[in-house]
């Protein structure tokens, strides 16, 4: 039995929790309020996980350090992620823990054609920017032998808990009363979207194998649908009728960056809604043995979580 700490509580983290509960570790969460997942065994404790003194204490004799983080705001993570980051990474050296971080398709940037793990980070606008900088830290300490780092990426996620902050989820519980789903960009073009589950998977399947570590990897993912399509999957399932799908209008997206950083922010990786986005998880799932969850149960797990809320 390992000690696994997380830090942070969101969809990713609390199935992570729910994962390696289940396989008899000992596990921590790290949350600024304490609250933590909703899973039987995992110890709770509430700090700022950015106050690199206090998660050394928290972190010591862990095996294994997840950063499950996601900052709530696209249009800040240049005031959150640096110190966070830079305590986390503090964190696993001090301790010798293995590093191990859920990430997103940001730090590539725009790409033609599906992105895989062998692709340069080339991001030009700063979230991306800020992403791509965070893995270069880290896999520049792990190729210096301070620390044993690995990444996992996903595309948009899906599945239980995501809500409000996935574009496909958060149309989910107004089209089930039949009301029109409200998207940004394009919703007929082919895309990604990855269930926080075969995230979570990934992350304890790359934790205990050293011949994964010093890369990234891109989470278990089923072939590309469409926004539409994957809200009419859904809809279909809960064997309501599709509603009406209709995009924010480009000057709304644009006048409302006047006003908020988060929208402002949206606007300028509007790529990711403009043009096909999708991922090609085959490495993962050959040389880790992984496999996403069918995209059936992905849609009940989604409904699921929708209709409980």
């Amino acid at each position: 039995m390992g000690k696994h700490i997380i830090v942070g509580a969101g969809p990713v983290g609390t199935e992570t929790a729910r994962l390696l509960v289940e396989a008899g570790h000992q596990v921590v969460s790290v949350t600024r309020s304490g609250r933590g997942p909703a899973v039987e065994g995992v110890e709770r404790i509430a700090a700022d996980a950015s106050d690199a003194e206090q998660l050394i204490k928290i972190t010591a004799g862990a095996d294994v350090i997840y950063n499950c983080a996601n900052p709530p705001h696209y249009g800040n993570w240049e005031e959150v992620w640096p110190p966070l980051w830079a305590s986390m990474l503090q964190a696993a050296e001090t301790n010798g823990a293995t590093f191990v971080t859920a990430s997103s398709l940001y730090g590539y940037g725009p790409v033609s054609g599906r992105m895989f793990e062998g692709l340069p980070d080339l991001a030009t606008e700063k979230n991306g920017r800020i992403r791509a900088s965070m893995w270069a830290e880290a896999k520049a300490l792990h190729d210096a032998g301070r620390i044993k780092a690995v990444e996992v990426r996903a595309s948009d996620y899906v599945g239980a808990g995501v809500g409000d902050h996935g574009h496909l989820t958060r149309n989910v519980p107004a089209a089930l009363k039949g009301k029109s789903a409200m998207v940004i960009g394009n919703p007929h073009l082919p895309h990604s979207w990855t269930d926080v589950l075969d995230v979570a998977r990934t992350l304890v399947a790359v934790a205990d194998r050293e011949d994964s570590w010093g890369r990234v990897w891109i989470a278990p993912t089923n072939a590309p649908r469409s926004l539409r399509q994957g809200l009419a999957d859904v809809l279909e399932l809960a064997g309501k009728p599709m509603v009406r799908v209709r995009s924010y209008p480009k000057l709304i997206m644009k006048a409302g960056g006047w006003f908020s950083a988060d929208l402002r922010q949206l606007e300028a990786m509007s790529y990711i809604f403009t043009r096909s986005y999708v991922v090609d998880s085959t490495e993962a799932e050959t040389k880790l043995g992984l496999a996403p969850t069918p995209w059936d149960e992905v849609c009940r797990r989604t409904l699921t979580s929708a209709s409980a809320g």
